[in-house]
């Protein structure tokens, strides 16, 4: 039976290699646990629970969505109110929102609906693994942008050779970055639209972390002068609300673009269940408080991670966004030797910066998705079986 070429191209997604490894361990009796997953652990609010439940209980929403294509237009004029308040950014929920089945989707309708087969797309490195997949259906090829510590983990805009630059017609990057934790700056959102307006490159920006920051303003890529006239930001429900499996999200900005997204929908999917959306006005409208709690909870976590790596030697400037920690790894150790050796010693779980691309090359990430009782335990067996480290 034939198999598309470009399945090919496609190594195996990174966390169902992880769960498949974790799966296995646990059948094999092994009390694992892991740090490798952002997938938050704790509940829905229950508000938001008892919308969707009032929602599908009503015969009318057991139909095709309503506006199949762009989403239900009072869940659009939630988003509107969303980012006004949230962000003090003007969309017009006609035409620069669109309903998405999560910003994984978003990013994957946008190559459909933007990318041209043989086109050249930058994305960075490390950068979010579902990128280049999305590259490769459309017959693109994606053009890695180093992103280096030293940059503090922001693409050099003027490195980039400018024949890569003037072939390039979209560009995929995300901030607070997955899987380094980093945060973007005014200042690079301002190159950034500087940049895509002088070679004519879409913008994907990818922001389903944007509440999740400490220390730090939210931002998105909306608020830089001119963003709307070069490219979209795709967020989601899934990180500040705990809905990562309501699969809900949305594209907002330039209208061409959530047209494209739009158009390319139309023809893929039936859109977002008419409950999940009303649930998702309802988180959008109420639940700013329960942003504020999951923060404090996630700092609580992150502080702890940090005063056990500290403990163990670990000398680094931690990041300031996403539930994720991008921690340097010890010395002799490629970032899947550490966390096979912390798995053999500690039974814990880690992701590889590898995976994430060459650029995340000796680093590993860990994930505070994770119920205080065992990160602590995990932190216990870290300060029992990893002691003798050298950096």
């Amino acid at each position: 039976m034939q198999i598309a070429d470009r399945l090919g191209k496609i190594p195996p997604y990174l966390f169902m290699t992880l769960r498949n490894k974790i799966n296995e361990a646990r059948a094999a009796g092994i009390d694992v646990i892991s740090l490798a997953i952002g997938d938050p652990v704790e509940a829905t609010p229950a508000n938001v629970v008892e919308a969707l439940a009032a929602a599908a209980r009503d015969k009318s929403n057991h139909c095709y969505p309503t506006d199949e294509e762009w989403g239900m237009r009072a869940f659009r004029d939630a988003v509107a109110r969303w980012y006004a308040r949230r962000y003090n950014v003007t969309l017009d929920p006609a035409r620069e929102i669109c309903a998405l089945i999560g910003s994984k989707e978003g990013c994957h309708h946008f190559a459909l609906g933007v990318i041209n087969p043989g086109d050249t797309v930058l994305v960075t490195d490390p950068g979010y693994p579902g990128y280049k997949p999305s590259i490769w259906f459309v017959g693109a090829e994606p053009y890695p942008l180093p992103m280096c510590v030293e940059n503090d983990f922001l693409p050099d805009l003027s490195a980039i050779p400018s024949d890569v630059a003037k072939k390039a017609t979209a560009f995929y990057l995300n901030y607070p970055n997955n899987p380094t934790g980093a945060v973007a700056t005014p200042e690079f959102l301002n190159d950034l639209v500087a940049f895509a307006k002088e070679y004519s490159i879409a913008i994907c920006y990818d922001n389903p972390y944007s509440e999740v920051v400490f220390g730090v303003n939210r931002l998105s890529f909306l608020n830089a002068p001119g963003a709307k006239e070069v490219g979209v930001e795709l967020n989601s429900l899934s990180k500040p609300y705990n809905m990562t499996g309501w699969r809900i999200g949305m594209a907002c900005g330039n209208p061409d673009i959530v047209r494209a997204i739009a158009t390319s929908k139309a023809n893929t999917d039936s859109g977002v269940f008419n409950a999940v959306q009303y649930a998702g006005i309802e988180a959008l409208d109420t639940c700013d408080d329960f942003i504020g709690e999951m923060l404090a909870l996630y700092n609580k976590r992150r502080e702890k991670i940090l005063a056990t790596l500290r403990e163990l030697g670990w000398r680094f400037d931690p990041p300031k966004g996403t539930f994720y920690l991008w921690v340097p790894v010890p010395e002799g150790f490629t970032s899947a030797e550490f966390c096979d050796y912390v798995f053999e010693k500690a039974s814990v779980v880690l992701a590889p910066g590898a995976a994430y691309g060459a650029n995340g090359e000796g680093f590993v990430r860990f994930s505070l998705t994770v119920s205080d009782d065992r990160l602590d335990e995990a932190l216990s067996r870290m300060r029992s079986h990893l002691g003798a480290l050298s950096f």
